[in-house]
């Protein structure tokens, strides 16, 4: 696909020009730049370019969303008209850090080196949810397992077990790798200490609550100092800070070891003092934090059980938005390594799927294609657990589904923490959330997922819709106004006298010395004539616009219904306001909100300044076109309010043919 070099400029210029741009490289599906100021960025172009399918700004860096397949050619042509250096995601990042706090920082650390290893996490969670579906008693027999009436499933089960559970009991290696890697130092370093910590030789973390209690929990005599012997299966703090002592170690050593002799001495000694270390001090340290946080969030969990729901299910959302959630992932490894699952993942699963249904009720609500495809397909997106292309892309955007989605994602929260709904692993979010969770709590899963596609879409597409209305009622009056003003500046108007319905079509010279008290305005559409009352929008049916009547149009023209001077041509190409030699204006309005539109679907004959006569064609629609956004065709012609000349007027309904018909009589003063 070619791309257009203007649009490419366009995002240049929208980010504060090249000389706004500290570095700039690109994913698989967005631009990400690191900016000197963040607040030269120009939001509403970005918008409006058909490149862009979204833009967010996360851990310092400025994001625009572009799409796969055509990113890499945007990013090219940027680079030739900046003039630029190519940099990489690492490079952006690195500058991008700068610009962060300390705790920014800390929270992008975690992030770095929890995300490389969720693939392994989150397919280890998939394969327990398939272990839980055939080993949960309940599901599909009373009170019995599939593989406890098949037991030919047994040995399946058991394999898929051991396949799933790896990843749980060797996450300190996943760890240790990710760890070390991000701090610097030897990712095979950090396997080894991950491993290490959880040695066979060593008793397992999973055993060590009973082995306390029994008063059989093996030690190392050192001496006299007595370490207790156990592995660190499950915990995330031991390795996290033993593989930032490994990394400085070993690249303190790099520095100072001579070449010749590094592979005798950096990794033997590295590991050598970092293990040690590990077991008589960091390990014993980090494990009674951990245990200590584990122990209050359980507290919470046991004591205030709605709040807990309310608050974390209610506020996921923002976590996201500020990158923090990536944080939880080190709790809810904990919860499940010490405690054998998490109550937070099932109201993560919720969040998820409450943002998509924000998101996809905003097809309802949106009138412009480019962002009701987004809201689409960052709805299945969502659905699926990857909810940043929803919230940045569309929820955030218009404030509103964002926070319809938190509503009922904290009433889900609430309903899955009072019924201690938990998770056996970290799988994928969303809809297959479901899969993670206990199978006895399937029940109330599924609730709680019906309440986060309901709540949100309902919510949203109510308030969505009513707020558009409300925007379309503004703006037509104040196409009202515009017209208004726009005659009363012209300097000339065509004089037409209607006084009965044999006088229709007659000059300005012929009634140029008559008076004129009722003119009768001509159908300006084939259709049915109705009371204004049955057009489903307040502005018209409440009449706050002015007097007049609609028409049902059965064919797709628009015709003047006097010889007139047009006054103002909507820029929408949906409405258009005329005057009568008279003074007296009346507007023709085509549809329902249709001004949302934008001009698609309508083909304007006239313009602005310009004199008609009666049955000139003023302008044509595409029924379809309107149909399909959802659209009323109903056409308002409303004789404005303000009108100094207007006595009353008088209302003709029924089947109406254009330019033979009368739908309205104004009676003038004097």
């Amino acid at each position: 696909m070619a791309i257009d070099k203007k649009q490419v400029e366009e995002i240049v210029r929208a980010v504060g020009g090249k000389e706004n741009i500290e570095a700039a490289t690109h994913c698989v599906t967005r631009l990400r730049f690191a900016l000197y100021d963040e607040s030269k960025v120009d939001t509403e172009s970005l918008e409006q370019n058909d490149l862009v399918k979204g833009q967010f700004s996360s851990q310092g860096q400025f994001q625009v969303v572009i799409g796969p397949g055509l990113v890499d050619k945007v990013y090219d042509e940027m680079i030739q008209i900046t003039g630029g250096e190519r940099a990489s995601k690492d490079d952006v990042k690195a500058v991008a850090g700068k610009k962060q706090n300390p705790i920014q920082r800390a929270i992008k650390t975690l992030s770095d080196i929890f995300i490389p290893i969720l693939p392994a996490i989150i397919t280890a969670g998939l394969l327990l949810g398939i272990n839980n579906i055939l080993t949960g008693p309940g599901i599909f027999f009373d009170g019995k397992s599939l593989v406890d009436v098949y037991p030919a499933w047994k040995d399946l089960a058991s394999i898929i077990n051991t396949i799933a559970s790896t990843a749980f009991t060797f996450l300190p290696a996943l760890i240790g790798w990710s760890a070390v890697t991000r701090f610097g130092g030897s990712p095979l370093l950090g396997i080894v200490l991950g491993l290490i910590l959880v040695h066979p030789d060593l008793l397992s973390a999973y055993g060590y609550a009973n082995a306390v209690n029994e008063g059989t929990v093996p030690t190392w005599n050192l001496f006299g100092w007595h370490i207790e012997k156990i592995g660190y299966q499950g915990q995330v703090l031991p390795v996290l800070v033993s593989a930032y002592l490994l990394a400085k170690l070993e690249i303190f050593l790099n520095k100072r070891v001579h070449d010749s002799i590094k592979l005798l001495v950096v990794a033997p000694v590295t590991l050598l003092i970092t293990g040690f270390l590990a077991f008589t001090i960091i390990g014993p340290v980090t494990f009674a934090i951990a245990n200590g946080i584990t122990s209050g969030l359980i507290y919470i969990y046991d004591s205030y059980a709605a709040l807990g729901g309310l608050i974390y299910g209610g506020l996921y959302a923002l976590l996201v938005i500020t990158g923090m959630h990536h944080t939880f992932l080190a709790v809810d490894v904990q919860l499940i390594g010490s405690q054998g699952g998490t109550f937070l993942w099932p109201m993560l699963a919720l969040s998820n799927i409450a943002q998509g249904s924000a998101a996809l009720a905003m097809m309802l609500v949106l009138r412009e294609k480019k962002m009701r495809g987004l809201a689409a397909t960052s709805s299945v997106s969502a659905f699926l657990g990857v909810t940043e292309p929803a919230i940045f892309g569309v929820n955030i955007r218009y404030r509103y589904p964002f926070i319809f989605g938190m509503v009922g994602s904290a009433i889900g929260g609430v309903l899955l923490t009072m019924n201690n709904v938990q998770a056996t692993s970290i799988g994928v979010g969303g809809v297959p959330g479901f899969l993670s969770i206990f199978p006895n709590k399937w029940g109330v899963f599924f609730i709680g997922m019906a309440i986060v596609l309901v709540v949100p879409f309902v919510l949203t597409v109510l308030f969505g819709r009513a707020k558009l209305r409300k925007e379309d009622r503004n703006a037509d009056r104040a196409t009202v106004a515009s017209g208004q003003t726009s005659t009363a500046e012209s300097s000339s108007r065509t004089a037409v006298a209607n006084t009965g319905t044999e006088q229709r079509t007659r000059t300005a010279a012929q009634v140029a010395d008559e008076p004129v008290n009722t003119l009768e305005i001509m159908a300006p559409l084939t259709g049915t004539a109705v009371p204004l009352e049955q057009v489903p929008d307040p502005a018209f049916a409440e009449k706050q616009m002015g007097e007049g009547v609609a028409i049902e149009p059965s064919g797709n023209q628009v015709v003047a219904p006097f010889d007139a001077q047009v006054a103002h041509v909507i820029k929408s190409k949906h409405a258009v306001i005329l005057e009568h030699a008279s003074g007296l204006q009346i507007l023709i309005h085509v549809g329902i909100n249709t001004v949302s539109l934008k001009g698609e679907g309508f083909n304007m004959h006239v313009e602005t300044g310009e004199k008609v006569r009666a049955g000139q064609t003023l302008l044509e629609f595409d029924r379809k076109v309107i149909e399909t956004a959802g659209y009323p065709l109903i056409t308002p012609i409303i004789i404005p309010d303000g009108q100094d000349m207007v006595d009353r007027v008088e209302v003709t309904t029924g089947d109406v043919t254009s330019n033979q018909n009368g739908v309205l009589k104004v009676h003038l003063k004097g």
